[in-house]
């Protein structure tokens, strides 16, 4: 090693702007540029294979004497072996780069992105973030080939840790997903969370509370009607028994989906649970229903926008929220329960094809035959079923029970 100047941090701080650029020097080629703006630089001049070359160590104060010397010292050690410490800077940032766009966190959005352009609905998308959020909190910045599955069970086990057994099986599942999108863009070579299947607590299955028996069903509308919460979530709750969508849609619901004329609710495949249009044949008694919310598409394009910002749905828990008001507890009765209250008591009933109900409930068909019959020839019977459940619900409701329904009175007349 070279002489040393006495170069201080006392001398660097008194060190000012001049008319042109000047150097003050410290040893082994290190040197300090201080320009008119008053800006100081480190640089360190050194020879490589006959060539005069320069390299950067950044700016004062942020990176401090000691600082810039440790970079000096490591550069000559570069050159001692033989290499250009410039090449060789670069090709760290190279390699840091690269493994920065294949960490963990970085393939993850783009599987995002993707799982977002094939239509996942706006509930889907917020879920899976969580659940990255939380992921990438452990292992989001390390590179997703390097990722050992012991990794992924740790992160894994803080889930677990926290009772949630649901979410820990979840977050396996995203990672899966996410390691088998890596696996097809060739940014690693094997799915680590399929190792860890049989490795967590099984969940114990959860079965959502909802009333199947006609009578209490009859008290549980009548108890809607009553609600003397916001007039806008009394319409939902009455709106729910009727169409029996899933909770998340009905959130979602917007003027542009509905063709009042026609009697039909299209819901798009990005809001749906199975990523497919589902349409909704619309009783007299929806249309009625509809006609009570008192706002249009001007106001917002939610049939149910939340109380905070009309650009947004109302809150997930606003139905359930709603029925505890009424006083069902959680084990009685949830938004996701007037779905199970439809499938059972229209089976019951004994008056329709079981695929029929399968399908207005927009259950999955895996036969492709099957499902292209129920989309066709089940329409009409779908018409028909879905006037003659409202009418079996006003019958209900106002006590009685309802055998025939009024056949051929719903607006919804069409084939889709």
């Amino acid at each position: 090693m070279g002489q040393r100047s006495g170069l201080s941090v006392t001398a660097i701080k008194a060190a000012k702007g001049r008319d042109k650029p000047y150097k003050l020097t410290d040893g082994d080629g290190l040197f300090l540029l201080v320009r008119p703006n008053d800006g100081r630089y480190w640089r360190m001049n050194y020879r490589y294979l006959g060539k005069q070359k320069t390299l950067a160590f950044g700016v004062w104060p942020e990176v401090g004497l000691a600082d810039a010397r440790a970079k000096r010292d490591a550069a000559r050690k570069v050159l001692a072996r033989g290499d250009d410490p410039a090449e060789t800077i670069r090709l760290e940032k190279l390699s840091a780069s690269i493994a920065a766009a294949n960490s963990f966190k970085a393939v993850a959005d783009e599987w995002l992105v993707k799982m977002e352009r094939e239509g996942r609905s706006p509930v889907t998308m917020k879920k899976l973030r969580w659940l990255l959020d939380f992921i990438n909190a452990s292992i989001g910045r390390r590179p997703i080939a390097s990722i050992t599955a012991q990794e992924l069970l740790l992160m894994l086990r803080k889930m677990e840790s926290k009772g949630r057994y649901e979410t820990a099986k979840r977050l396996r599942s995203s990672c899966s997903q996410i390691f088998r999108y890596a696996i097809a863009t060739a940014r690693a070579e094997r799915d680590v969370a399929a190792d860890l299947r049989g490795a967590l607590i099984a969940p114990q299955p959860v079965h959502r509370a909802a009333i199947t028996d006609g009578i209490k069903a009859g008290a549980l509308l009548r108890a809607i009607d009553a609600f003397e919460g916001h007039a806008n979530t009394r319409v939902s709750l009455q709106l729910l028994p009727h169409v029996f969508v899933r909770p998340g849609e009905l959130r979602y619901a917007e003027w542009a989906d509905f063709n009042l004329e026609k009697g039909v609710w299209t819901i798009p495949p990005h809001k749906t649970k199975m990523r497919k249009v589902h349409s909704i044949p619309l009783s007299s008694q929806v249309i009625e229903i509809l006609g009570r919310i008192e706002h249009d598409a001007d106001y917002s394009r939610f049939l149910f926008p939340s109380l905070r910002s009309v650009y947004r749905p109302m809150s997930e828990n606003t139905i359930n929220a709603a029925l505890r008001r009424m006083g069902y507890a959680q084990d009685e009765m949830t938004g996701h329960g007037f779905r199970a209250m439809a499938a059972t008591l229209l089976n019951e009933m004994g008056l329709w094809h079981a695929d029929a109900i399968e399908r207005q409930l927009a259950h999955s068909e895996n036969n492709a035959v099957r499902r292209a019959y129920a989309r066709g020839e089940y329409w009409d019977e779908r018409v028909k079923m879905m006037q003659h459940w409202s009418d079996y619900l006003d019958g209900l409701r106002n006590g009685g029970k309802l055998v025939q329904g009024k056949f051929g009175k719903s607006p919804a007349t069409r084939q889709v």
